[in-house]
């Protein structure tokens, strides 16, 4: 008991009392306080009364062993919530931690983890284009940096088969090869992508590997696969101890406590080297801001029961295709209703096809059929699982929406269900999709429980702190505002600010066990892929491309004499998103005015160079259109002297 409570003369009202402020008596009812006695039979005394109000109860003595050991048991918290006195704080050991990808962005992640000698990789993933990169279906990370630390890298560690995990890697298996160390459904979805750009024998560098094992690789790396949730089934988080410590990395998480396969997320190994003491952790901040737990992929069966009851001709959802959880359980309901399977889209094909090869889903063969049946069965009778959940027009859902599918067309029956969330940027596409789909009479289903997330939320990213105990941490995976609101939850975990590093692509962190430290930035950024071609695309021509869509294009070809400086004819002149053509007349007599100008005031020698002549007409030409409408269009002049 505190002295403040102990020094209180006052006893707390009970529940059940009478008020005390009641009405004094009068002075003919009042009692005669003078001749009151005390229950001993002593006259009471006002003084003795007020001594006895102010005096303290005494307080009961400290048992000083009990003492003792709050002590002890402070230590031991303080111990056990800050295990960092069990690294090394005597060793000189450092690795460096160097994000290429996945940082400023959602996707295209790629991480080196690197020593004096020896690095090794941490995925190797694509990202999407902006509106603006006309003609590029994916990003690739610039592996420039890779090529400066070649001889070093001893292995590619791959946490799961997320194409922003491994959608880069054929690419970078065209340059340079490195052992691939991974779960088999990872490998198995790489395999696949090796395929198609015909590199089969890169699979001859596949290292497959058993979780909870610890597998050396070079000299300098022990690497640990800890099994995870997330949204694609044989997820990992990792455990990589160097000579400086033990460095976590989730990979792509959430905390499902009743996941479809039971596989529940390996936290006793993640508390295991919390125990003995982590040097720095690495974690996934895409859902930093969502304050309410992930839902579990079990919580969508209620809601695609649901709909599968309700539903009174064909039934076509569309979820991400490496969602082989989900497409599972629709599969199951399916069943329940007595549907053939239908699925359509050569991802979606392909990822269900690798899982029953590899026994992480055991479905029948039966229970499918081809496209060209479904226009001879009943539409009760019919689920169609299908690419598109993201409006891509290439993808089979687009298709058909827009009427353009070879097999499958919309009917007023049919019932749409889009089981993903929308990757930030897809709105408008799949808005569009949605609209077409609405317009060919389809009902989209409006169920609000028929997607969960795969990334964890606040309350799973400090389970994830909490377990792991890091003395430093650098939150990964997201925008600038996403890691930004990791870190306060580090803090909030324990973690002192002092000990948190935000990082951009580029940042080469140093990591120790008495500090961490930015050293130094190295090149990085995308390359642009075709993927009709699997071809990257040059930097100008995405530029180029860029100016066109913006700001048009002048073409502009002027016949001159050379002897006299003056031209032959009237130049031709085209131009595409610069003026209507009704104003094309017009415009070329302005080209016309600005080319005879310049032949005017020509300097001796300047015709007889025709590049530097077409160089010095295009700034002129420029200046004279941006003084007149603010723009930079494409400038392409033929000057052909004679």
């Amino acid at each position: 008991m505190s002295e403040e409570i102990q020094g209180s003369t006052e006893s707390a009202p009970q529940p059940n009392s009478k008020p005390v402020n009641k009405p004094r008596p009068s002075n003919s009812t009042r009692p005669n306080t003078s001749k009151q006695r005390s229950a001993n039979g002593t006259k009471a005394n006002p003084q003795n009364k007020n001594k006895s109000r102010g005096r303290r109860r005494q307080s009961t003595p400290v048992d000083e062993n009990l003492k003792s050991f709050v002590a002890k048991n402070q230590e031991a918290h303080k111990q056990r919530l800050n295990p960092h006195y069990k690294l090394d704080l005597n060793s000189k050991a450092k690795v460096r931690i160097t994000p290429l990808g996945g940082l400023g962005e959602i996707g295209g992640n790629i991480t080196v983890f690197e020593t004096e000698k020896e690095a090794i990789l941490v995925d190797i993933g694509m990202s999407f284009p902006d509106e603006d990169m006309h003609g590029v279906d994916i990003l690739i990370p610039d592996f420039s940096y890779l090529r400066q630390i070649k001889d070093k890298i001893k292995a590619v560690i791959i946490t799961h088969a997320h194409e922003d995990h491994i959608g880069a890697m054929p690419y970078l298996y065209k340059e340079m090869q490195f052992p691939i160390y991974a779960t088999p459904l990872p490998l198995a979805m790489i395999g696949n992508k090796f395929d198609e750009h015909h590199l089969k024998d890169c699979r001859k560098y596949f290292k497959p590997i058993v979780k909870r094992e610890v597998y050396e690789i070079g000299n300098d790396f022990k690497v640990e696969w800890m099994h995870m949730t997330h949204s694609i089934l044989d997820s990992s988080s990792l455990a990589i101890t160097t000579e400086a410590g033990t460095i976590i990395h989730t990979g792509d998480f959430k905390i499902d406590y009743t996941p479809v396969d039971g596989y529940t997320a390996d936290l006793h190994r993640l508390a295991h080297y919390g125990e003995k003491g982590v040097l720095c952790l690495l974690s996934d901040s895409t859902n930093s801001y969502n304050t309410i737990p992930t839902g579990s992929e079990l919580s969508v069966a209620p809601a695609l029961d649901r709909v599968f009851a309700k539903a009174e001709g064909r039934v076509i959802l569309s979820t991400f295709s490496s969602n082989i959880h989900r497409v599972y359980q629709a599969i199951q309901y399916g069943l329940k209703y007595n549907r053939k399977i239908c699925v359509i889209g050569r991802s979606m094909e392909r990822n269900i096809e690798t899982a029953m090869q590899y026994d992480y889903v055991r479905l029948n063969k039966n229970i499918f059929v081809e496209p060209d049946q479904v226009a001879h069965m009943n539409d009760k009778d019919i689920l169609i699982i299908t690419t598109g959940s993201q409006g891509e027009p290439s993808s089979a859902l687009f298709r058909m929406s827009i009427g353009e599918h070879r097999h499958i067309k919309i009917k007023p029956t049919d019932l749409i269900v889009l089981s993903s969330r929308a990757i930030p940027g897809n709105e408008g596409s799949i808005s569009g999709m949605l609209n077409h789909l609405q317009r060919a009479g389809a009902k989209v289903a409006s169920e609000r429980d028929i997607h969960v997330s795969g990334h964890a939320s606040m309350e799973e990213q400090k389970l994830m702190l909490r377990l792991v105990n890091p003395k430093f941490f650098l939150p990964v995976h997201g925008e600038y505002n996403h890691v930004m609101k990791h870190k306060e939850t580090g803090i909030m975990c324990g973690v002192p600010e002092r000990n948190i590093m935000l990082m951009t692509d580029g940042d080469q962190i140093e990591v120790a066990p008495k500090y961490m430290r930015k050293v130094k930035t190295v090149k990085t950024g995308k390359t642009y892929i075709d993927n009709q071609n699997n071809h990257q695309i040059e930097d100008d021509i995405v530029l180029d491309r860029q100016k066109l869509a913006s700001d048009g294009i002048v073409m502009l070809v002027a016949q001159v004499d050379g002897k006299h400086t003056k031209m032959l004819a009237k130049p031709k002149v085209t131009t595409f998103g610069i003026v209507a053509d009704r104003q094309d007349k017009a415009f070329a007599k302005e080209m016309e005015d600005i080319l005879e100008n310049f032949l005017l005031h020509i300097k001796d020698g300047q015709i007889e160079n025709p590049r530097a002549l077409e160089n010095d007409l295009r700034q002129i030409i420029r200046k004279h259109i941006f003084r007149k409408m603010k723009k930079y269009p494409l400038i392409v002049p033929h000057v052909l002297v004679s």
